[in-house]
């Protein structure tokens, strides 16, 4: 385990219900390539906050690694509507951000 990962794990125990470590465990298991277990931690960030648009992105990107594009556009395309309902300058770029990759699976 990282030493990332373990102190993502310590603040997560001191308060599950913060999005940011969620996503931030999620991504570490991303980059160990553990996508199934990634995916299940970006599913729990967005049980916290539906609206943590960058969630919907890597959800989508991993889906992709996994060879399932399908379920990656219908990720990205819930993503770019909850980003586009949430409104603001991150949000709109996370949307920016979905739909290039969306270009990119359809392409």
């Amino acid at each position: 385990m990282s030493d990332r990962l373990s102190q993502l794990e310590k603040l997560h125990a001191a308060d599950p219900n913060d999005p940011f470590v969620t996503y931030g465990i999620a991504l570490e298991h991303g980059k160990a390539g553990a996508f199934d277990t990634a995916l299940d931690w970006l599913d729990r960030t967005l049980a916290i906050d539906r609206t943590y648009c960058y969630a919907y992105y890597q959800k989508a990107k991993m889906h992709s690694e996994l060879g399932d594009d399908a379920k990656a556009r219908a990720v990205l395309n819930e993503g770019i509507a909850v980003a586009r309902q949430a409104g603001g300058p991150d949000a709109a770029h996370a949307a920016e951000e979905m739909g290039q990759l969306l270009t990119e699976l359809d392409g």
